[in-house]
């Protein structure tokens, strides 16, 4: 994990307690300390020669921690995992992402940045920053074979070097790195369809759910990720078309109502809430396709917040709430029903734990008639045959 010297205390009680809690998930009996991962620093890299003027050293004890965690001999090791101190992870995933391949062979896995100048800059090749990557175990035994002496050899080295060196092995994908700064909502309202790995730089975004600390607001993702975590951030649209409005729903996390009819195309594209690292940099420098958010507050969303979800054993269905994050705007004079009457949104899956192994394909939803005043029932799962996300 990289992380800040003047922070590292607070990382130690975290991952510590995050571990405590895991396994005593698993174990009857509760655990002692000394079953827990111990909390280790890398070494002093003082010995190597760094001349880049726009490097930093640390770059060097980041790119070691591999080759030093080898050193200590653990013991049933498949996969080295780098990540940042302010990175989110979802193990479930992780885990699902990684059994997919042999651990016995080479494999370099990770994301490029969501940024052109980013990857133009260090390499489209190479599995970028605390979002995570990982190395399989052998070829965590072969770079270090060697790595030392790259760096003993040259002056400046960087992480870049890393990348270059595994440019040639194979090189995968996890989900998108989140771009950085403002709002995350645009970003996770339309995750792509693949499963949510990790989550970067909470440090420096808004909180996922509004009114609440960073800490709180991943403690209320938990909840949905405990239920069915496949289905987490995955993103359905579906049509009322006697209201004219779209709907998107993000399970897990958030449901928006549109007035008016849009494209699945355009709804399947992150809203610009959020800017990108190089602050001089425009929309344009990203590596995906983004729409802008409207100036205009009567074409804006309605948004709703996840705020409970709970599972129920006997149908196998998960029911998640999400109420209507009201903000002031003024009054659209609509011909049609305002969205703005719906408080709050009930929404109804089975959950599927093996839906990552099948063909990725997004779920459908459909709006449910209901007599509750101020609420808007919607069914989410797999497409029926012949069902289409269109508005029929």
């Amino acid at each position: 994990m990289g992380s800040q010297e003047k922070i590292h205390q607070t990382l130690v009680e975290t991952p510590t307690n995050a571990w405590r809690r895991l396994v005593r998930q698993g174990c009857r009996n509760g655990i002692d300390d000394h079953l827990l991962p111990q909390i280790k620093f890398s070494s002093d890299t003082s010995k190597f020669k760094y001349k880049n003027p726009k490097g930093h050293r640390s770059a060097i004890r980041i790119s070691r921690i591999v080759s030093e965690t080898l050193r200590l001999g653990l013991e049933d090791v498949r996969w080295f995992v780098m990540g940042d101190d302010d990175t989110f992870f979802l193990p479930d995933h992780l885990v699902r992402v990684l059994s997919k391949y042999d651990h016995n062979q080479f494999y370099y896995i990770g994301s490029s940045s969501e940024s052109h100048l980013q990857n133009i800059k260090f390499s489209y090749e190479m599995a970028y920053g605390g979002g995570g990557f990982a190395i399989s175990y052998p070829l965590a035994k072969a770079l270090a074979k060697y790595k030392t002496g790259v760096y003993r050899d040259t002056q400046d080295c960087t992480v870049l070097m890393i990348g270059f060196t595994l440019a040639w092995l194979s090189l995968e994908f996890l989900s998108p790195r989140n771009p950085d700064f403002i709002s995350l909502l645009g970003l996770l309202a339309a995750h792509p369809v693949a499963p949510l790995v990790s989550v970067h730089h909470l440090d420096v975004v808004e909180p996922i759910f509004p009114n609440v600390t960073r800490v709180q607001a991943l403690q209320r993702l938990k909840v949905p990720i405990n239920l069915d975590s496949a289905a987490v951030m995955q993103q359905s649209v579906c049509y009322d078309k006697t209201r004219s409005w779209t709907i998107s729903v993000s399970w897990g996390y958030t449901v928006q109502i549109y007035s008016g009819i849009f494209s699945v195309r355009e709804m399947e594209m992150p809203a610009r809430t959020f800017l990108n690292w190089y602050k001089k940099a425009d929309y344009t420098s990203f590596s995906f396709n983004t729409r802008p958010v409207s100036r205009h507050v009567c074409q804006k969303p309605f948004v709703y917040y996840l705020s409970n979800a709970l599972y129920n054993k006997k149908t196998n269905q998960t029911a998640s709430e999400y109420v209507q994050h009201r903000v002031s705007s003024p009054e659209c004079k609509w011909k049609k029903e305002n969205p703005s009457r719906i408080e709050r949104v009930e929404v109804y899956k089975n959950t599927d734990p093996n839906l990552w192994d099948k063909p990725p394909r997004r779920n459908c939803c459909r709006v449910l008639p209901t007599k509750k005043k101020s609420t808007m029932v919607i069914d989410v799962g797999v497409c029926r045959e012949d069902e289409a996300i269109a508005l029929r």
